[in-house]
């Protein structure tokens, strides 16, 4: 056989086991290289523009925000980057609602690639930490279930929901001004919430509309991408993309949901007195459900709903795996026996249901293998709680190994091409909205 047949068996044979050992993320790039859509890759290749890995996520409240803190927590861990997390005093959030500071992050997490907490918006003070090139990301819900949501989680905790007769719903947008104040602890869950979250005046007139314009102007100037929790599978495909980050690493498993009992359906006139308490709300989902579908059309129909199929189907199989060949059956948290796996729950009249991986599936895994499905299901606080613990012991090693003569650095990052201080941006800023609330302990979610 001469060298050339040798040569070109050699190839064939090569190409033949590439192909068995990464099947399923070779089928990816091929199905979406049959409709000419941007190149799927499974792992980084010479040439190829590298991932993307600082990154602040807005962590808004009730919008599947809790899945998408737990995809970037599994991110930053398998790629080696440093999560900035909250000092102790702050609990498992930067101290919200009180407007984010650089004091609020723990120093062993410093300096930061990712952030992904729970904070009130304050772009200045993450421009002291973030590197110039970071990606500022967030992710907003349709206001009529999202409120729904907050009455129903926060109805113990928020005051203007609490004086409501009967925790009715109704009662409170009836007469919306006899139950809410506007200064009253936790009165953020109450009106405006992802307004109050992305820095600004939740209790700004709604007949002011240069106002909400030019808040919905400027949040569009500071984020690359505003997702939507009703569109989450097409919002991560425009992450991937935009991140240049592989299919692998946007798989997830919802987490932090009620049980069906616990949620309500809204009639026609219920939704919109939400819209209407929450106008500005309403101004910046509408604006950004509109983007977002835009941005989808820019990107290739097709392409999408492809990505989405193959996003889906690799979801299901990561399952399968994790949970014995079936699909994870949701449990309440009395049901689950792994503490570390147990959901918070926020009353007695809400149950946030959760996950246990199968003892005889978790028992013949390898540690790297349980570990990544443990992780896939761990609710937001153990979670927030294993991290730090790691990247703490990462922080000591790394102080142990420093010789006496090397500054130890715990309040300002590493990043040469930091802003150390810059002013606010004009117009409504975002983190600087005018009215604050109380700085007692934080709420939990």
């Amino acid at each position: 056989m001469s060298q050339k047949k040798v040569f070109l068996v050699f190839v064939a044979i090569s190409t033949v086991s590439l192909l068995l050992h990464h099947g399923g993320h070779f089928s990816w790039t091929m199905e979406a290289f049959h409709l000419g859509c941007p190149a799927l890759r499974s792992h980084p290749a010479p040439g190829l523009k590298p991932k993307h890995t600082n990154v602040v996520f807005l962590k808004t409240h009730k919008t599947a925000s809790t899945t998408m803190q737990n995809l970037l927590f599994r991110f930053a861990e398998r790629n080696n980057l440093t999560v900035a997390l909250p000092v102790q005093a702050c609990g498992h959030q930067f101290c919200y609602p009180r407007s984010f500071t650089s004091r609020f992050v723990h120093p062993h997490t410093l300096p930061p690639n990712v952030f992904t907490s729970h904070m009130r918006f304050n772009r200045a003070e993450l421009q002291r930490l973030m590197p110039n090139d970071t990606m500022y990301v967030t992710i907003l819900r349709e206001p009529g279930s999202m409120f729904e949501s907050l009455f129903s989680y926060y109805n113990q905790y928020c005051q203007s929901f609490k004086r409501v007769p009967n925790g009715s719903l109704e009662a409170f947008l009836d007469e919306p001004w006899r139950y809410y104040r506007p200064e009253e602890k936790d009165s953020m869950y109450a009106r405006n919430t992802l307004t109050f979250d992305l820095g600004g005046d939740k209790d700004h007139s709604s007949a002011d509309v240069a106002y909400a314009r030019t808040f919905v102007s400027e949040v569009e100037r500071v984020f690359s991408l505003v997702m939507i929790a009703e569109h989450f599978d097409e919002s991560l495909i425009l992450l991937r993309h935009l991140l240049s980050w592989d299919m692998d690493d946007i798989l997830y498993v919802k987490l932090n949901m009620r049980t069906p009992s616990s949620k309500r359906s809204l009639t026609p006139g219920l939704s919109r007195k939400i819209r209407a308490w929450n106008s500005l709300d309403a101004r910046l989902y509408d604006h950004f459900n509109t983007s977002l579908w835009r941005r989808l059309s820019a990107l290739g129909p097709a392409c999408v709903a492809r990505e989405v199929r193959l996003l889906r189907r690799a979801q299901e199989r990561l399952m399968r795996s994790c949970f014995g060949g079936g699909l994870p059956l949701l449990r309440s948290a009395a049901q689950i026996k792994n503490k570390d796996l147990r959901p918070w729950q926020p009353s007695g009249k809400v149950d946030i249901v959760g996950y246990e991986l199968p003892v005889n599936v978790s028992q013949g895994f390898s540690s790297q293998a349980h570990e990544l499905c443990l992780k896939l299901i761990m609710p937001e606080v153990q979670y927030t709680q294993v991290l730090l613990r790691s990247q703490s012991l990462r922080y000591r090693r790394g102080y142990q190994q420093r010789t006496p003569q090397q500054p130890i650095r715990t309040v300002l990052p590493r990043h040469g091409q930091i802003h150390r201080s810059q002013p606010p941006p004009a117009g409504p800023a975002l983190g600087t909205g005018t009215r604050s609330t109380s700085t007692s302990k934080p709420a939990r979610t």
